[in-house]
């Protein structure tokens, strides 16, 4: 009995195959377009706080400090953190579809309420419910998005999706050249209709998502196969009907063995215990490029004016190149991680960043840089560094099995904020009310040295995935392997 009711529960499944096999089209640029939007809306909440940050000190209704303007970057982060790991456990139980709804809805709302903050408190409260939205996207985003694109592509795309956030920065900084100029708006209007603004444009993304499936992975793993089937067999329908007869399956089909819920315990078993290594990896380089880029983006826009004698309403020209060399870096560079492969790009990029801001932490202190040859600087640095970063989100999804991909994304996620991103702002905005360039250059070398040691880690720890399917890459949980001799649950 005990044996044929563990025959029953192994099914068959050659999902991954099919997903994998299939030509570029259409449905990967709605996926792309409907979730990857995730990031957009990311690097123009932060760079929306970046470039009204003088604003916003000046505001007569808030008059935040330097040292406040901070901590509401902080509480953004902080919120950030907790609605990943929250959103994250959920997306692994309930599915990648119904979170990818809820997230993007907390973060429309919120993002619409900072723009009738009242005071600090506010402010600050409505940022970290920004945070969360954003927070909870990564880990259900991220997770569907590798598992419903070909594996030869999956390095290229997710770092190309992860390089949207700049997309959404230029676009930030070019909304605050408008909100900010006092010929167009009253900027204590400006800056306020830019929240606004931000959380309306959610409603599209809600529109965009209904034509989204449940990943098929995730379908796959938790026993729901016809479903899964059903769904891909949709797929291929449509991209056969416009790219003809379907390519040969690239491998053979693989048996899983129906599971209960992932537990957190297991999960911290799986990353503390059998995969210790690729923990340490992906803390290492999610903390250091969180510092790196929280920590000098939240505050360039003060460092401007502060330092350089930027008009507020004028920092978007300053932010507006930069953002563009950091999309540069993952669509340019991007292919690298799947042709010359994952540990060799990872450690160049992390390496590059770190040496380049080593020599333009020196610089700025020795008063050696105008404003734009900064702005120069920061450019061909973060050139490097976007691919880095968003190399490190591809590096702990690929990492684990598919049962806790969510989960841990979100986990490596927070802890890796709470370590380099919201003690960064914060020491910044502190470093910087002081007024002091040397106390400011202890602040770069400190983020130079981080990146130097994740691409040391890289190095040492790193691991192949580059084409590979995303099962060969991190063995599921569920695989069944051995017909005689089944596993009780």
């Amino acid at each position: 009995m005990d044996q044929q009711r563990a025959k029953s529960e192994v099914f068959e499944t050659d999902v991954p195959a099919r997903l994998d096999r299939l030509p570029w089209d259409r449905f990967h640029w709605l996926i792309i377009i409907a979730l990857g939007v995730t990031w957009t809306l990311d690097g123009l909440e932060v760079t929306l706080v970046g470039s009204l940050a003088a604003a916003i000190h000046e505001s007569p209704s808030l008059a935040l400090s330097e040292t406040q303007v901070g901590l509401s970057a902080s509480a953004y982060l902080i919120g950030a953190v907790l609605g990943a790991v929250g959103f994250g456990w959920a997306t692994d139980r309930w599915g990648r579809r119904k979170l990818f709804f809820i997230t993007v809805g907390l973060y429309m709302l919120a993002s619409i309420a900072t723009g009738f903050s009242w005071d600090f408190w506010s402010f600050a409260f409505f940022r970290a419910l920004t945070g969360a939205g954003i927070g909870g996207e990564y880990a259900a985003v991220n997770s569907a998005i590798q598992e419903m694109i070909p594996a030869r592509r999956r390095g290229t795309v997710d770092l190309a999706v992860n390089g949207t956030f700049w997309a959404g920065a230029a676009l930030g900084a070019s909304s605050a050249l408008v909100v900010l100029d006092p010929a167009i708006v009253d900027p204590e209007i400006g800056w306020r209709a830019a929240f606004v603004v931000g959380g309306v444009l959610a409603l599209g993304i809600i529109f965009l998502r209904n034509w989204v499936p449940e990943s098929p992975r995730w379908l796959m793993t938790h026993g729901q196969e016809e479903k899964a089937h059903r769904i891909v067999a949709e797929i291929e329908a449509r991209v056969e009907a416009r790219h003809g007869k379907l390519p040969p399956l690239p491998y053979g089909p693989v048996k899983f063995r129906r599971r209960g819920h992932t537990s957190l315990k297991e999960v911290l078993n799986i990353m503390l215990q059998q995969q210790r290594r690729r923990t340490v990896l992906g803390v290492t380089l999610m903390a250091c490029q969180a510092f790196c880029y929280n920590a000098i983006f939240f505050t360039y826009a003060l460092v401007l004016t502060k330092f350089y004698g930027i008009a507020s309403q004028h920092v978007g020209w300053y932010l507006l190149p930069f953002a563009l060399g950091n999309l540069a870096g993952p669509l340019l560079l991007g292919p690298l991680f799947d042709s010359v492969g994952r540990k060799v790009m990872i450690t160049l990029t992390y390496a590059m960043s770190g040496i380049l801001m080593a020599a333009s932490a020196f610089a700025f202190q020795q008063g050696w840089l105008s404003a734009w040859e900064q702005t120069l600087a920061w450019t061909v640095i973060f050139f490097f560094a976007s691919p880095a970063a968003s190399a490190a989100y591809l590096t702990v999804g690929e990492a684990f099995p598919l049962e806790m991909r969510a989960i841990a994304i979100a986990l490596f996620y927070a802890f890796g904020t709470a370590i380099g991103g919201v003690a960064g702002p914060a020491l910044f905005g502190w470093l910087i009310e002081g007024g002091q360039r040397g106390d400011i250059f202890w602040g770069f070398l400190l983020a130079a040295v981080l990146m130097l040691v994740a691409a040391a880690t890289e190095w040492r720890l790193g691991f192949a995935a580059e084409r590979m399917p995303l099962e060969d890459v991190a063995a599921p949980l569920g695989l069944h392997r051995d017909d005689d001799a089944m596993v009780k649950r």
